[in-house]
């Protein structure tokens, strides 16, 4: 493979993050999901466009599960081509260990979420269709709260026989700067395979190639969609600047190494 296929998805993704933010702003697309009133509804226009729903096939079943996917993908990669497994496996380590901090835990809350609050972010409650501020330790704690065990946390003026309290709510933090997670985390999968399968020998398994290459093209078209429909044009750009970066640290022992990587002819 003569192209680095690295700087081609790079650019390929560049630009359809630049196009989904601009066509967001032009159109009115995107839902601010740092705004407490808007972020426990369906985006507007799900009932449209189907890709807009959190509820999707798409969101549900792979976004969410994004690394997931991207590590089975390496995997079949990882076994079907021998060369440089040792480097390759301390590549996806280094991602993964990015991945893990910046949206898992980082020694407590992770990286992303200690943004949000350093930011201006503020925990609260979701009750009916109001935000309730509540002590950012629940946040941090990340437990559901209930009214029989937390009643201090329930105002009165929210115990209307039209509000139902009586599950479990998980405390979130909204308000602040909300980096895009999906556009961080599919920009380091996008690159971070693309790079396994520039790694590759021609020896791999077809299926293994097809497979990472057809995963690859839907993280691709995916960055799109969330720059159309969710986040504001700044969550956006930060998000893709920590997936870029967190693919660069991934790059360490590559570069470690001092050895060129094995591309496939």
């Amino acid at each position: 493979m003569n192209s680095d296929l690295r700087i081609l998805t790079f650019i390929l993704i560049s630009i359809l993050i630049i196009h989904g933010t601009y066509y967001s702003i032009q159109n009115s697309t995107y839902l601010d999901t740092s705004d407490p009133l808007l972020t426990s509804k369906s985006h507007p226009l799900a009932t449209k466009y189907p890709l807009a729903s959190k509820r999707s096939l798409l969101n549900l079943l792979f976004l969410k599960w994004s690394w997931a996917w991207s590590t089975a993908a390496f995997l079949l990669l990882l076994f079907t081509s021998p060369p440089n497994r040792t480097r390759r496996s301390l590549q996806w380590l280094f991602a993964t260990g990015a991945w893990f901090s910046l949206t898992v835990s980082f020694f407590g809350p992770p990286l992303l979420t200690r943004l949000t609050a350093a930011s201006g972010g503020e925990c609260g409650l979701h009750i009916g269709n109001s935000f309730i501020p509540i002590p950012s330790p629940y946040c941090a704690a990340g437990v559901p709260v209930t009214r029989s065990t937390h009643p201090e946390l329930f105002p009165v003026v929210f115990l209307g026989p039209d509000t139902d309290i009586s599950g479990p709510l998980l405390p979130r933090l909204r308000r602040g700067h909300d980096v895009s997670g999906h556009v961080f985390l599919l920009t380091l999968a996008a690159l971070f395979l693309a790079d396994q399968i520039r790694q590759a020998r021609s020896s791999a398994h077809l299926y293994a190639l097809g497979a990472s290459g057809a995963l690859l093209s839907l993280w691709v078209f995916s960055l799109w969609v969330t720059s159309v429909f969710f986040h504001s044009p700044s969550e956006k750009i930060s998000g893709f600047l920590l997936g870029v970066m967190s693919f660069t640290f991934s790059q360490l022992p590559l570069w470690l190494s001092r050895q060129p990587p094995n591309p496939a002819p």
